[in-house]
């Protein structure tokens, strides 16, 4: 398992996250077998924002004896009391469902305590005047909850949020189709969605990611309306990566129904190079976004040795204030600088990115 560090505290997350929408469909001993293989596995980062209440004592089976083993993702206004999946933004319905999910959980604390979907601002107007925000930061100055997150397919009024500077991790729909205005939760612009997860970058809130497969069901949609895109599209691994490599992101959330499933997600861990390449999705990408590196790695293997997704990714990053990002290139074995100037990048970049103008850009930049 790979990890990634939550900037505004002292968490490994793993990459692999585990998302609970339909393993309660089944047995809660189907649940503890679940859980129990991915926290065996090294995922742990769990989402609590199931379909069905079986998720809950099921997890808390699974974590008794090993509660430090995982981070949870518990979502104030998700509301479980009818056995199934419900939205109940009082807070008094909060304060219960809150109370009970910890009871089942066989836990006392909250790793991230999340701010539930909300995507207009009239939500976020609800939220707090109807106290859930103060109960939410009163318990988290309590130490009951210790992280505070935001679950949102919004752009707009993820920014909003940030702006109050109280978010630790943000919850937000990412795969390709989505970014390049594809689909019901593609809300935004390319550009928006993109100096969103920057922004979620530089200020140290990190990103869980939510639904990064629904690019294969929407390609397969598309598919049917006779848009040429090739069949072998965007797989589990594909949509991963996608993810992974977008600024701020720490970990990739998969819902999987049983075991076999898991194993199915699990598998990416192992998938090559070649099978990790998402640049397909240049068949997709809006004009405004043309000539833009995506860090899809297709221009790899650089004769001169270099990173050049990596390279193009801190130098964006560091363009848009972060510090740390201009650090981290500083570190790098092969800089711009090392670059000959062949032209095989250019030949092989899917967006048409001018990779030998941008090294020499990019070294004038770092100064080296």
């Amino acid at each position: 398992m790979e990890y990634r560090k939550l900037p505004h505290g002292d968490e490994q997350i793993s990459v692999i996250g585990l998302g609970t929408s339909v393993v309660g469909e089944y047995s809660v001993q189907n649940v503890v077998e679940t859980v129990t293989f991915a926290l065996d596995n090294g995922v742990n980062y769990i989402d609590l924002a199931g379909g069905h209440a079986a998720i809950f004592p099921g997890i808390g089976e699974a974590l008794a004896g090993r509660r430090k083993d995982a981070y949870v993702q518990l979502h104030f206004g998700a509301d479980y009391t009818s056995g199934e999946y419900g939205w109940n933004p009082t807070l008094d319905g909060v304060k219960k469902s809150v109370a009970w999910q910890l009871e089942q959980l066989k836990t006392d604390y909250i790793d991230f305590g999340f701010m539930h979907c909300l995507d207009e601002a009239g939500d976020l107007e609800d939220y707090e005047r109807n106290g859930i925000l103060h109960y939410l930061l009163d318990l988290k100055a309590q130490g009951v909850v210790r992280h505070i997150g935001l679950s949102t397919h919004a752009p707009k009024l993820a920014n909003r949020v940030l702006d109050m500077g109280i978010l630790d991790m943000m919850m937000f729909s990412i795969n390709p189709m989505y970014d390049y205005g594809h689909g019901e939760f593609s809300i935004g612009s390319a550009s928006e969605r993109y100096r969103l997860y920057t922004r979620c970058e530089k200020e140290g809130v990190g990103i869980s990611v939510m639904k990064p497969f629904n690019a294969g069901q929407l390609l397969l949609a598309l598919r049917a309306r006779g848009v040429d895109i090739p069949t072998d599209a965007l797989t589990p691994a594909q949509c991963i990566q996608y993810a992974l490599d977008r600024p701020a992101v720490l970990t990739v959330m998969q819902g999987a129904a049983n075991v076999e499933e898991l194993k199915r997600n699990l598998s990416y861990l192992d998938a090559s190079a070649q099978e990790r390449d998402y640049s397909v999705i240049a068949t997709l990408t809006p004009k405004d976004t043309k000539g833009t590196c995506v860090y899809c790695k297709h221009c790899h293997p650089c004769p001169a040795g270099l990173d050049i997704g990596l390279i193009n990714k801190y130098y964006d990053l560091s363009r848009l204030g972060d510090v740390l990002a201009k650090e981290h290139y500083l570190t790098l074995e092969k800089a711009a600088s090392d670059c000959l100037q062949c032209g095989h990048c250019n030949s092989r970049c899917p967006f048409s990115v001018d990779q030998m103008a941008r090294m020499e850009e990019i070294q004038a930049y770092f100064g080296k």
